[in-house]
């Protein structure tokens, strides 16, 4: 691993110029300039502290792994049609049962609605893009508008549907995740 290269990197990544990183380290400009060159070896605890400063742990500084992707578009979304309940699930991020959360935009059909959830441990969160919805929460419910949100504890009986005769679109975000 080139420690000068990564020094530098992640120095330019958050702003600092050299005499910035050296004033908080209280060492010279120069010493920071020979380590970006690999010109001079800084000892560990040096290093270290170089690291906090940087706001970043040893590990994630020795990493040489590629971050988790971080932007999806079209192309990385995949969706699930549900003629039974008349709806459509677009997953925006692939593979997210293995997050802590899972968005989801669901397109539910005049008359649709989303399955019957269960009471479980988790959260539901939810912003209506376009039309209207009727959110059913344990034995009340809850109308939600083009621009309106939603947020609940998942603990009792729940389920989303459409009592118009347009289409209705909205964010759905659930943890853990049960899409």
């Amino acid at each position: 691993m080139d420690i000068g290269k990564r020094i530098k990197e992640l120095r330019i990544h958050y702003g600092l110029t050299q005499q910035e990183l050296a004033d908080r380290l209280e060492i010279t400009k120069g010493f920071i300039s020979q380590l970006e060159r690999n010109q001079n070896s800084p000892s560990v605890s040096t290093l270290l502290d170089i690291i906090q400063c940087l706001g970043v742990t040893p590990a994630e500084f020795f990493t040489d792994e590629e971050p988790e992707q971080i932007v999806f578009k079209n192309n990385d979304y995949f969706e699930k049609k549900d003629d039974e309940h008349s709806s459509q699930i677009e997953w925006l991020i692939p593979n997210a049962q293995k997050n802590a959360m899972e968005p989801v935009r669901l397109t539910l059909h005049a008359g649709g609605q989303s399955e019957v959830y269960l009471p479980h441990e988790g959260e539901d969160f939810g912003y209506v893009l376009k039309g209207s919805v009727r959110i059913s929460y344990g034995s009340r419910t809850y109308s939600v508008r083009s621009g309106e949100s939603f947020y609940f504890k998942a603990g009792k009986r729940h389920f989303i549907e459409n009592p118009t005769s347009r289409d209705a679109v909205l964010i759905w975000v659930t943890t853990p995740p049960n899409f």
